[in-house]
Formats: structure tokens, sequence, C-alpha cells
């Protein structure tokens, strides 16, 4: 905890007293121990046999989802709002190895969520202790209801979290959170609505929550193996990037930055979660195919031959070929490859035009050349931000796509840029090489589909 700034402390500490207010009443509150007591064996057993997530928090958060809801809409159900409390603090019971205070603080949170959906379940008239055929289709709305009610209690206690401890916006947070759960959690209230419906309504009893939730188990089990895959892959990239940068200092961390500036270029066209994640793999495997160019061609400061840049115009072809066997890259293959296209149709490999170009190619480009222009190199200094959005600006409609460029100015002005610290650009020698080639940045590319041209002398 002392770790955590002292408003994120005091959060923590108002939500956790809320929490054991509400699990004390409702320990006091059951009517109907046993079949509490059985759904509460099942999450301890459930959350002690947890599978070892190392992949992105937005997977684990998906599996927790999984089995806690299901079983809270059937307590609420079965016995009300007082066993869904319960049940949500098991979560407590977590095994792994998450710090106590987030296991702590997860399990409060579940369990002020799971209540809430029961009062609400209640509130809206949802029959508990019995299920009858005349209360279908009426008993969905109550459910649907108290599902979304635990989705946005989730979403508000983990946007306050969130702003205390990290400064995070919280209407950000929420509208993320809410906007990609929301369809998860109704679903997943649904099978908690068989195991009531098998339980209380045709008579099986306890069998019923074995006989629904050993599937949800084996779908745990496989999201945890895709997680585990994932996390393979990530650390694969991670070192065929930093392999990438071995080859010259003076670009290590540029595929990072790109990254970030890619998805900072998407937030601003809107794009979604999902594209956000591929563009992200996207712009860091974008200089990959560097692995199969020379060092000494990558490193050369003097002009270039014919030969040798046709061996650097092949690096997206070589890097999409690298990474073509990581199957969850999706659209990123194609940022990859094309991310060396102009619009004017005098970029390569391909020589596209316009439209032709992907979107995730047209992103990169911009924050390919805008990192390239902000950092130093061995032939020049770095460039400030706005000499950069200048250059962006005079090659827009040839090189770069307007919109690109139009969004990276206005994803600037809503997050400054940071600058790579000053020890980690100036040359050791204190003096910048003869002027060379730079296939990033518009000012240093004498090449262009064929056509050979000088340089630009450095701004």
């Amino acid at each position: 905890m002392r770790d955590y700034p002292l408003p994120a402390r005091l959060y923590i500490e108002v939500v956790l007293l809320a929490a054991a207010i509400a699990v004390a009443l409702s320990v006091l509150s059951v009517t109907a121990w046993g079949p509490t007591a059985l759904l509460l064996a099942l999450m301890v057993v459930l959350e002690r046999t947890r599978f070892d997530l190392v992949a992105q928090g937005d997977v684990a958060a998906s599996v927790g989802t999984v089995m806690t809801l299901p079983v809270a809409t059937a307590a609420y159900i079965i016995d009300g709002p007082a066993a869904a409390t319960l049940v949500g603090a098991s979560a407590l019971a977590v095994a792994g190895r998450t710090g106590w205070v987030k296991r702590v603080f997860n399990a409060a949170q579940f369990a002020l969520a799971a209540g809430a959906a029961g009062l609400v379940y209640v509130w809206l008239g949802g029959p508990t202790h019995a299920l009858a055929n005349s209360d279908f289709p009426g008993v969905l709305l109550p459910i649907l209801a108290a599902n979304l009610a635990y989705c946005v209690i989730n979403a508000v206690l983990l946007a306050g979290v969130l702003w205390f401890a990290q400064g995070a916006p919280p209407l950000i947070v929420l509208r993320g959170t809410i906007l990609q759960s929301a369809p998860s959690y109704l679903g997943y209230g649904l099978f908690g609505l068989m195991i009531a419906v098998l339980w209380v309504g045709v008579g099986i009893g306890p069998l019923s929550a074995v006989l629904v939730m050993l599937p949800l188990f084996v779908a745990r089990w496989a999201i945890a193996q895709y997680a585990l895959e994932r996390s393979a892959y990530e650390a694969t990239i991670r070192t065929l990037v930093r392999a990438v940068e071995t080859k010259d200092h003076y670009t290590r961390g540029h595929s990072e930055r790109v990254s970030h500036a890619s998805v900072m270029i998407a937030k601003v066209l809107g794009m979604g979660d999902d594209r956000l994640h591929a563009l992200r793999y996207a712009g860091i495997l974008h200089d990959v195919g560097k692995l199969g160019v020379p060092t000494k061609i990558l490193q050369k400061t003097g002009r270039l031959t014919d030969a040798e840049f046709q061996a650097i115009a092949l690096h997206p072809v070589r890097g999409r070929e690298m990474v073509e066997g990581i199957e969850f890259l999706g659209e990123a293959f194609e940022g990859i490859l094309h991310h060396h296209e102009r619009l004017d149709g005098r970029g390569y490999p391909m020589g596209l035009t316009g439209e032709e170009i992907p979107e995730f190619a047209r992103v990169i480009a911009v924050a390919d050349a805008f990192d390239s222009m902000t950092s130093t190199r061995s032939y020049r200094g770095a460039r400030t931000v706005q000499e950069a959005v200048d250059e962006l600006i005079a090659n827009r409609g040839t090189q770069f796509d307007p919109r690109m460029v139009d969004a990276m100015i206005a994803a600037l002005e809503r997050e400054p840029w940071q600058h790579r610290p000053a020890e980690q650009l100036t040359p050791e020698d204190g003096e910048f090489l003869p002027v060379a080639v730079d296939h990033d940045d518009p000012a240093f590319q004498p090449v262009v589909l064929g056509e050979r041209r000088s340089p630009r002398p450095p701004r």
C-alpha cells in the first residue's frame, strides 16, 4: 500500500470498508445457506485452480468474468443479493502471484458489483428461490439490467482506482471498459440463469452448477492457453526488435516510439481497441526486416549505391516474411509491408498510390517519419516537434496521407511528444558525420522508386 499515492490509498480503504460492511450484512441476511455455501465452495475451487495468466490485462479480466459473473447471477436468483455479495467476495481466494492489495481490492470490487446487481434484480421484480415457466420471458429483463449494473459498478470502481493511482481520465476508462465489457457481461449472466433454471426450476440441484460451469472452465483454460501463446509471441517480437536496434544505436527505441505515435494517430481517427492492438504491433515490428539487411549498409554514412538502396528497400518484404507465422497480428501484416509506400506512387516495395495503400501503412508512414525527424542521427541533430510537423505538412498529399498528418498534429495537441534524453542522442565524438541517407526522414531520401535525387540539406 505504501507504493500507492495517498489519494489512491484512501480510495482503496473506502472501497474495502464498504465491501466489508456489505459482506457482514450479507452473512446476516442469507436465508438459504445450503445453496449459498455450495456456490461459495464452487467459486473457491475455481479461484484456487486459476490459470496463471501472463498476457495483457484485458485477457485476464475477461477470464475472471467468465467464472465469477455466472455464479453470482445464479446466487442472486437462488438466494437474493446477499448470496451474490458473498460469491463476489470469494475472489479473495484467487490463486497465482497477484499482490495482496490487488487481490483484496478485486474481491471488494466483485462483492460490491455482485451485491448491487442482486439489488437491481430484486428491485425490478425478479423472482428468487424458485423459477417457473410463467416467469419467462419476463425474468430476462431484470437479469440483463442487473448484469449491466454489475458491469457499470465494476467500471466505476476500476476508473476510480486508476484515476487516483495513475491519473487516468475516468471518463475514458469508463467508456472503454463499459463498451468493451457490457456484451460479455450480459452474455455470461445468461449462463447464471441456466444454472438457476436447472437448480430451482427443474430441480436438478447443485449438479446444475457443474453441468453449466464445466464448459466455462474449459473455455477459461483455452483463454489461458491463448494468453500464454500470445505472451510467447510478444517475447519473440521484443527479441526481434532488440536485434534490429543493436545494428544502430541511434535508432534504439525507435520501434517503440513509432508504435506509440501510431496509436496516438489511431485514437484521433477513432479506431477500435482491436485495431489499436494490431496497429501497436505493426509499429513495433515495422522495421524488423532490417535483420535481413547487411549491417555495413545500415550504418553507411556516405551515398548509397543502387544495389545498396535496393537491399534496404526490401526490408518491408523481409519483415512481412519474418512475422507471417504470428497469426494474431492480422491487419498489422499490411502495415509492416507497405509503410514505405507514398501517396504519389513513388514509394516501395509495390509503388501503391492513394487509397490503395492500407490504412495501417499510411498511419505508420507518418509516425515513422515524425520519430526519425525528432531523433538525433549520426549525420544530423534532432529537429524540434514543430520543425517535424512543418516537414510533414510540406509532404502532405504527396508522400503522406493528409488525414494522417492532420491526426498526428491533433494528437500532439492532446499529448506532448516526449523527446529522448539528450545524453543518449549526442554522437560520442561530439560531431555529426557527413550527410547520409535516411529512408524514414523525408529530407534524407535520395531514392524514390527508380529515380535518384540528392538529399536536401538538414534544416
